[in-house]
C-alpha cells in the first residue's frame, strides 16, 4: 500500500469511528508532510527511523508508513476496520449518492474536492453539496455571493471528476415562520435544497408544526432534514415537538422526501416517526449528513433503520441516478 494512502485511509477510518479530530487531523498532517517529499526520501527515512524528525510526524503515523512501506496492512488500520455497521447491507448497497454533505466552506472540515473524492471512492456516482445558509453564522453559513463562488468551483471541479457529479446544493435553514434562509431565485438554481430547523427548537408544537408545514410546501424545498433535530449522544437534546401526521402528510402531498439522518448523534426521525412517515406515503433520503470524507460512509446507519422501519428501496431518491434525481 502506498504510504500516503495508507495515512488517509486511517484518517478516513477514524472519521468513520467517530473518533476526536485532533486524532484524525494528525494523519492528515501526516500525510500532507510526506505528500511533499521525494518517495524515496519517504522510503529512506523509515529505513533510517528518522520520519518522526519531521515536524508533524509522530511515531503512530511513522508506524503506519513502516507498514505501507513493507506491503503489510497497516495494524492502526486493521483495528479500525473492525467497526462494522449491523444491518442494511442490501439497501446500502442500492444508494447511488448522498443528498447532505458539507464543506469547508461552512462547517465541514475538508476541501470539496476531498468530499467528492472520497464518495466516488465509495462507488458513489454522485454527491450532493449542501453547505449551511447564512443565518447559521456559528458554521459559517455561505452568502449569496459565496454561494454564488461555490457554484463555479464546483461546476469546474465537475469537469475534473467525471463521470462522478457533485450536485450543487444548499441546507437552507428554516426560519421561524417557515420561510427559507436564501434568495428564492437562488434556491431554483440549486440541484438539491435540504431545508433544516436549526434555531428555536423548543417552539410551541402548534407554531413548530405551521413552520414546518410552510416549508415542505415550498416549491423549492426537496427534503426536510433531520426533522425533530434531536441529539442522543452525550448531554442530548430532546425531540422538537409538532404535529408529524400533518408533516409527514404534507412531505407526501408536495413531494417533499423525509430525510432519515444517518449521523450516530442524531439518527433522525426516531423509529416511531420514521414509522409513520412510511405509513404516510413518503419518498425519503438517506443521507450522510458529513462534515468530513469518512462520515460519508455513515450512510449504513441509516439504511439498517431504514430496513428496520419498511422503508423499501424504491422510495429511496438517493437509489437514483443523477439524472432521475434532477427530473423528479
Amino acid at each position: 500500500m502506498d504510504p500516503l494512502r495508507a495515512l488517509r485511509q486511517v484518517a478516513f477510518q477514524l472519521e468513520r469511528a467517530g473518533e476526536p479530530t485532533y486524532r484524525v487531523q494528525a494523519f492528515r498532517k501526516a500525510a500532507a508532510v510526506l505528500g511533499s517529499l521525494d518517495p524515496d526520501e519517504v522510503a529512506r527515512r523509515s529505513r533510517q527511523g528518522s520520519l518522526t524528525d519531521l515536524a508533524g510526524i509522530g511515531k503512530a503515523t511513522a508506524g503506519v508508513v513502516a507498514d505501507a512501506l513493507a506491503g503489510r496492512e497497516p495494524a492502526y488500520l486493521d483495528k479500525l476496520r473492525k467497526v462494522e455497521i449491523a444491518g442494511g447491507d442490501e439497501l446500502r448497497a442500492r444508494l447511488r449518492g448522498d443528498c447532505h454533505t458539507h464543506s469547508d466552506w461552512s462547517d465541514g472540515g475538508s476541501p470539496i474536492r476531498e468530499m467528492a473524492e472520497a464518495a466516488r471512492d465509495l462507488g458513489h456516482e454522485w454527491m450532493a453539496l449542501t453547505d449551511h445558509s447564512p443565518r447559521l453564522t456559528v458554521a459559517n453559513g455561505l452568502s449569496r455571493d459565496r454561494l454564488l463562488k461555490q457554484l463555479e468551483v464546483v461546476a469546474e471541479l465537475n469537469v475534473e471528476l467525471a463521470p462522478f457529479m457533485i450536485l450543487t446544493g444548499i441546507e437552507v435553514d428554516i426560519l421561524d415562520d417557515g420561510s427559507l434562509d436564501q434568495d428564492p431565485e437562488l434556491l431554483e438554481r440549486l440541484d438539491v435544497v435540504v431545508a433544516s430547523v436549526h434555531s428555536k427548537l423548543r417552539m410551541p408544537h402548534a407554531e413548530m408544526t405551521e413552520r414546518m408545514l410552510t416549508a415542505v410546501a415550498n416549491p423549492h424545498v426537496d427534503i426536510l432534514g433531520h426533522c425533530t433535530g434531536r441529539l442522543v449522544v452525550g448531554k442530548g437534546r430532546p425531540e422538537s415537538t409538532f404535529d408529524a401526521a400533518a408533516v409527514f402528510a404534507a412531505c407526501a402531498e408536495h413531494g417533499t422526501a423525509v430525510e432519515i439522518n444517518s449521523r450516530p448523534e442524531r439518527l433522525d426521525p426516531p423509529r416511531r416517526l420514521l414509522r409513520m412517515a412510511v405509513e404516510a406515503g413518503c419518498m425519503f433520503s438517506i443521507d450522510s449528513d458529513a462534515h468530513a470524507p469518512g462520515q460519508l460512509d455513515w450512510l449504513g446507519y441509516g439504511c439498517a433503520r431504514a430496513e428496520e422501519c419498511g422503508v423499501e428501496a424504491d422510495r429511496v431518491i438517493n437509489t437514483r441516478p443523477a439524472a432521475r434525481l434532477l427530473t423528479g
